[in-house]
C-alpha cells in the first residue's frame, strides 16, 4: 500500500543535507518511502537575505516547495529551529493533507514568545549577540560540536564538515504564534535525553505549550540525532509513516 511522501524540514544554521545519513538508512530499511529534504531560504542554492527572512518567509518558501512537488499526502518532521515553521506549513497545507507533524528536538517557545525568552544562558547570549551585530554568520564549530554533537564519534562529527550555514537572525528574536494551526493533525515529538542545546526539561515546557502530543518518543542522544543516531531515527520515522500506508484520504 502507499505510503505518505516524508517531508524533512532542517535546523537553524543547517541545510537539507544535514538529513543525508538518515535518508540513507531510511531507504535502506523502507525503500517504497519517498523522502523529501527542503533547504529554507538563505543556504546553498537557496536564495534569500537572511538579515531580513522571518518566519513567515520561511513557511512560505516550505509550502511553496511541497505544493511544486505536487505533494498531497505528506508526514512532515522538523528539527530543532526548522520546527518553529511547522505550525504555519501545517496551517497552510491543511488538515487534509498532513498526517502527522513531527517535533524533533524543537525549538517551539510558547505564544507570543521568542526563542531567546526561554533558550539556555550561553544559547540565548550568543543569540542575541549575533543578532545586535546583525551579521549572519555561521554557527562557530567548537560551539556546535559542544552543544549539538556532544557524546557523537569523530567519525560521525566529520560527516558535519562544511554543513554548518549562516542563519537567520531575526527569527532568533521573532515571537511566534500557533493560532489557525489545524488540532486535528496527530503530533509526535522526539525528546533528545541527552541534548545540551534544548534540555529535556525545556522540551516538556515547549510540549506544554503547545497542548500536549499524542506521542512521545525519547532518544538517549544529543541535539543533533539525526547524525549521532540516523539509524534509530529512520526507524522511527519509517515506522510513523507506515501508521499512514494506504489512507491517501481521511474518513
Amino acid at each position: 500500500m502507499a505510503l505518505p511522501t516524508l517531508v524533512l524540514v532542517h535546523g537553524g544554521g543547517l541545510a537539507a543535507d544535514s538529513w543525508e545519513l538518515a535518508v540513507h538508512e531510511i531507504h535502506r530499511q523502507e525503500p517504497n518511502l519517498a523522502v523529501v529534504t527542503l533547504d529554507m531560504p538563505g543556504r546553498r542554492n537557496k536564495p534569500g537575505d537572511l538579515r531580513r527572512l522571518t518566519i513567515a518567509d520561511f513557511v512560505a518558501s516550505l509550502v511553496g516547495d511541497i505544493e511544486s512537488a505536487g505533494l498531497h499526502d505528506v508526514v512532515i518532521v522538523g528539527h530543532s529551529l526548522g520546527a518553529m515553521t511547522l505550525p504555519g506549513v501545517v496551517t497552510k497545507l491543511g488538515a487534509a493533507r498532513v498526517r502527522e507533524v513531527i517535533f524533533a528536538a524543537a525549538f517551539l517557545p510558547p505564544e507570543g514568545t521568542s526563542i531567546v525568552d526561554s533558550s539556555p544562558w550561553l544559547l540565548a547570549g550568543i543569540a542575541r549577540r549575533f543578532a545586535k551585530r546583525g551579521v549572519p554568520r555561521e554557527t562557530p564549530k567548537w560551539l556546535a560540536r559542544f552543544v549539538y554533537l556532544n557524546g557523537v564519534p569523530s567519525r560521525r562529527r566529520r560527516f558535519m564538515a562544511g554543513k554548518l550555514y549562516p542563519e537567520s537572525l531575526r527569527i532568533l528574536t521573532e515571537t511566534v504564534s500557533r493560532r489557525g494551526m489545524p488540532g486535528d493533525v496527530p503530533r509526535t515529538w522526539i525528546l533528545t535525553r541527552r541534548d545540551r542545546a534544548l534540555a529535556p526539561k525545556l522540551q516538556r515546557q515547549y510540549i506544554e505549550a503547545i497542548g500536549g502530543v499524542q506521542t512521545l518518543i525519547e532518544i538517549d542522544t544529543c541535539h543533533c540525532l539525526m547524525v549521532s543516531e540516523p539509524e534509530l531515527l529512520a526507524g522511527t520515522l519509517v515506522e510513523r509513516c507506515r501508521l499512514y500506508a494506504g489512507r491517501a484520504e481521511r474518513p
